[in-house]
């Protein structure tokens, strides 16, 4: 656990919070403390999440699945805020390491252990399924290791399977990678059966310190759970042929949870953990986990009370941090032109975008000052300070100011598409770069003039012009590759032309740069150019040529990348 800093708050609903527990790509995880001393586990979710209905509509949707989940192996939803400004849930916390920590510290865990971690995560299972819910996520990460047992924590994705509509958008798979079922990994109907499957990886991973589907790319990675076997080498006995049938690639083939369960603890989970089920040095470091945790209620006790959002604006009114804001408390606050009172406020309308250029995860603002109003294309937000007194007259914060800057297209840099060559091919051929984008001064390939006009000065007519977004399939459509984004302006041979965005089935973006090399009546030629130097070591890096043909009023988008099982896509025109 992390110390709070001093950009977050302090206080969320009726808790308390005393640090964070962990970050993800829905928001960040913090350990809070209610007025009657109950230790909670809190999420609050990214506050531009908080602008999407289409989010909320799902969050909403999530917490009310969750609320129903209960059980012995579960962590339970206690509180939720889905109305919130910013919207956050709070569920039951033990002190214990999760399963990744524990084995990427101490190694795999005994056979015994093993068998009584999958027989209780085979019952909470079971429990789940019987609410007609699907967990969806279940990885080495959301599982607790406590002495009283495992915990299958972080149900915030859990769905209905009688849902008429999918909340999650188009291409994207919502899992985690080497844990996720090639159903879920290839968009089709999701059971739980799925479950069954991570549970399957889970157990692998437990039995042996590594996935049974390893490798570097996400994207190799979800190849590989969809079309090669899985390794498992040092699963032994009965439990290697559970294993193999939980990872079974058809889902009518993997076996139920209770059958899991029964197999594994006849008599149930809850003997097993009774009599002592964890290692001796994980027992040793849960018992320092829970000291630590008790050391944590702080002398000073302050008023609980919920984080007061100010009113964002977009524009020159709300000014960005700069970088010195994050080094003393003091000078933590967002300032507004206006006052704004410090617990009233909404969410304004959503920021003009612009083209996302330069943003990468994890970096600060640098260069904006306190008196230089953040460039068009950002959203900033605020949240109000304030600070309480004390019995002892010790002034003590309690919430705090968080100045996010947004890139324009409110997307998270993560992991991207990438295809290994070995993967995928199984030799040692390499992908050549393609043809170097010809100088300014070259003319259009092989003197094919198109007929149509074209806009403004340059070679490109203006049917292509333009936003397309669309689908992206890889190696022969049997792949989903996510969302493909281009952005087209004229321009002439050699130009820059626009942007290339794939945003894949994880949610991780790759950027490229369109040159134009080509135009001929029926399609254009461009190089596509990575952005090597922003882009994750996860995206491709080569540069390769992109065609683009008119297909009615779509745009077919065929890509000569072997690296990345030479994607295709249909787009449609989004903005002209």
């Amino acid at each position: 656990m992390r110390p709070l800093d001093v950009d977050e708050p302090t206080v969320v609903g009726p808790y308390r919070l005393l640090g964070r527990l962990g970050a993800g790509g829905m928001g960040r995880v913090y350990l809070g403390r209610s007025a009657g001393g109950r230790t909670v586990a809190v999420k609050v979710v990214h506050p531009h999440f908080a602008l999407d209905e289409e989010f909320r509509a799902r969050f909403r949707r999530e917490v009310d699945a969750a609320r129903r989940v209960g059980g012995a192996w579960t962590a339970p939803v206690l509180d939720a805020d889905p109305e919130a400004s910013v919207p956050w849930v709070a569920t039951g916390y033990a002190a214990g390491p999760s399963l990744a920590t524990a084995v990427t510290d101490g190694g795999a865990l005994p056979p015994h252990s093993v068998r009584v971690l999958g027989a209780g995560l085979a019952e909470a299972l079971s429990a789940v399924h019987a609410l007609d819910l699907v967990h969806r996520d279940v990885k080495p990460s959301n599982v607790l290791l406590t002495v009283d047992g495992p915990l299958l924590i972080d149900f915030g994705i859990a769905r209905a399977t009688d849902g008429t509509a999918s909340l999650t958008s188009t291409g994207v798979s919502i899992g985690s990678p080497g844990y996720m079922s090639p159903e879920q990994i290839l968009g089709k109907g999701i059971t739980g059966a799925a479950d069954v499957f991570s549970l399957g990886a889970v157990l692998a991973y437990a039995a042996t310190g590594q996935s049974p589907f390893p490798d570097d790319s996400s994207a190799a990675l979800l190849y590989k759970v969809v079309h090669e076997e899985p390794r498992l080498d040092g699963v032994e006995g009965d439990l290697r042929a559970l294993v193999e049938r939980c990872l079974s690639k058809d889902p009518s083939a993997r076996p139920a949870p209770d059958e899991i369960a029964r197999t594994l603890a006849p008599q149930g989970a809850a003997p097993l953990v009774a009599a002592g089920w964890l290692p001796g040095p994980l027992v040793e470091q849960v018992g320092r986990s829970a000291v630590q945790l008790l050391n944590l209620d702080a002398a000073e006790q302050v008023p609980s009370g919920p984080v007061g959002f100010s009113s964002p604006s977009v524009g020159s009114d709300l000014l960005a941090p700069s970088a010195s804001q994050h080094a003393s408390a003091s000078s933590a606050d967002v300032q507004v032109e206006d006052e704004v009172p410090a617990t009233s406020g909404v969410f304004g309308p959503p920021p003009v975008m612009s083209p996302p250029a330069t943003h990468v995860p994890g970096q600060r603002a640098d260069s904006a000052s306190a008196d230089t109003a953040p460039p068009p294309g950002k959203l900033s937000l605020s949240v109000a300070a304030a600070s309480t007194a004390t019995a002892n007259g010790r002034v003590r914060r309690v919430s705090c100011s968080v100045a996010l800057a947004v890139a324009g297209a409110l997307a998270v840099v993560g992991l991207g598409l990438v295809f290994g060559l070995n993967m995928l091919n199984g030799d040692e051929k390499g992908s050549e770069a393609a043809d170097k984008a010809p100088s300014a001064g070259s003319s259009p390939s092989e003197g094919n003039q198109d007929p149509e006009p074209q806009d403004g000065a340059g070679d490109l007519p203006k049917k292509y012009l333009g936003t397309w977004e669309g689908d992206g399939y890889a190696l022969g459509g049997n792949l989903p590759a996510g969302t493909f984004t281009i952005t087209l302006e004229q321009g002439s041979v050699g130009d820059r032309l626009g942007t290339f965005r794939s945003v894949d089935l994880l949610g991780g973006a790759c950027d490229d740069t369109f040159v134009l090399k080509k135009v001929t009546e029926d399609h254009v030629v461009v190089t596509s150019i990575a952005d090597a130097k922003n882009n994750p070591k996860t995206c491709t890096s080569n540069t390769h040529e992109v065609t683009l043909t008119p297909v009615g009023d779509e745009l077919q988008y065929t890509a000569d990348n072997a690296d990345a099982g030479d994607p295709t896509a249909r787009l449609a025109k989004t903005k002209r």
